[in-house]
């Protein structure tokens, strides 16, 4: 009995073990490091840890991007257990060298080259020491944390540090594949990613192709410098128009919608807080408390405009542990550009659209005249000079009785008790004047 158990214990034990097949996920970092690649990777990584994955091969061919989205990317990689794996197919420049070094293994293909971590700004000029330094600090731990010379690492962003054999104290540091293997910041250089799955026995495991899925790609885009401007303007010139008429319609609805989809791409992307959301909300509701309870234009719109404003703006700026001055004018710029784009575009609307075809199909273009017949009330004008009798008090309103029949009228300021004859002295369209009789 004990043989026929043991028997069916190995048959359920052997099934399991074939069934359970190692899996190895493939991700992708090329382009140009953004924010918008950091929420890709995050999901890799979970995903492949969820399901128990051998390991995580990222493909790296980039001249690198932006530092907070490298630094984000690289905290996801650094911080799984899992076996990950750099497979550098071109280059790794700049940020891109941080993300390769997070990697526990860096495979580079001949030819490829990694290293030139120095911070620049958008000009590309080098920035100032407190940006290097910072730089130095993620490249000199994640060099350490991986076993990767550190002086080497550091050399990539500082052109004063030297490193014997390599470079003299002018010059940053950038490795072809060659001499990253021989400091030891590659592991091996292989020609083929089939290589690489027979180097970490993986030729046996089950590939995950893994690549941006929509939201992420709609996200990204939203995020373009381009879009999220446009977003901007669009709000704003929404909003502008919206105070200006009255009620509520498509500019404000387009209005929310713009900076709605600009808010919610920023909080993915870790620009907006939950502060920067709530004063927008409470900015928002102002205004709508404005527009459709407080008669007139006072404290309750400024102040929501205020708040619109200085989340927009706080939410470009985001986290980004290199701001400065430069980024604060950039932030200013494109919120001044979103606010001249939108009064242009008002005046521009206010101006040709009305003589357009297209709106003419929504508006009575032709205008009907009394001279030809068209009125929309009775004609009153043959009451001019018609005696009558105050039916009440006129002060100066009030009803007379003029060729028999009950009409409202006026005096021209005086008071007329009721029952005294009156004379009409004038009609104005539906208003008619009257003074007493002497």
């Amino acid at each position: 009995m004990k043989k026929i158990q043991l028997i069916i214990l190995f048959l359920i034990s052997s099934a399991v073990l074939l069934n359970a097949q190692n899996k190895v996920y493939i991700a992708y970092i090329d382009g140009e490091i953004d924010l918008g690649l950091a929420p890709y990777i995050s999901r890799v990584v979970s995903d492949a840890e969820k399901d128990n994955a051998e390991a995580i091969i990222f493909k790296i061919n980039t001249f690198g991007g932006r530092v907070d989205a490298a630094t984000q990317i690289k905290d996801a990689i650094i911080g799984t257990d899992i076996l990950t794996i750099a497979f550098i197919n071109n280059r790794a420049i700049s940020a891109g060298a941080l993300i390769a070094l997070s990697c526990k293994k860096i495979v580079m293909v001949p030819g490829s080259s990694i290293g030139a971590a120095t911070v620049v700004d958008q000009s590309g000029e080098k920035v100032g020491e407190k940006y290097q330094s910072y730089m130095r600090s993620e490249m000199r731990s994640t060099a350490e944390k991986n076993g990767r010379r550190v002086d080497i690492a550091e050399g990539m962003v500082d052109e004063r540090i030297v490193v014997e054999g390599i470079d003299d104290s002018t010059k940053l540091i950038t490795l072809t594949s060659e001499e990253a293997l021989e400091y030891g910041i590659a592991d091996t250089v292989l020609q083929h990613i089939d290589d690489v799955y027979a180097l970490f026995n993986l030729q046996d495991a089950e590939r995950i192709d893994q690549k941006s899925n929509w939201a992420e790609d709609v996200v990204r885009f939203l995020n373009n410098g381009i879009v999220s401007s446009i977003l901007i303007m669009v709000g704003i010139f929404g909003l502008m128009a919206e105070i200006k008429s009255p009620g509520w319609g498509l500019p404000g609805t387009a209005a929310i919608i713009s900076l709605a989809l600009f808010f919610g791409s920023s909080y993915i992307l870790q620009l907006a807080s939950i502060i920067e959301i709530l004063m927008f909300v409470a900015g928002l509701a102002l205004l709508l408390l404005e527009i459709f309870v407080i008669p007139g234009f006072g404290v309750a719109g400024i102040s929501g405009i205020i708040l619109i404003i200085a989340s927009i703006f706080l939410s470009m700026l985001g986290a980004d542990p290199f701001l400065d001055f430069d980024a604060v004018s950039m932030a200013i710029i494109k919120l001044t550009v979103g606010f001249l784009a939108a009064i242009i575009l008002i005046f521009l609307l206010a101006r040709f659209l009305p003589k357009s075809n297209f709106f003419k199909k929504f508006i009575l273009s032709e205008e009907e005249k009394a001279t030809e017949g068209y009125t929309s009330r009775t004609n009153l004008s043959e009451l001019l000079g018609v005696e009558g009798v105050a039916v009440t008090t006129l002060r100066p309103a009030g009803t007379a009785e003029i060729n028999g029949k009950r009409i409202d009228v006026v005096t021209d300021s005086e008071y007329i008790e009721h029952g005294k004859p009156i004379i009409v002295t004038a009609v104005e369209g539906m208003r008619i004047v009257v003074r007493e009789k002497n």
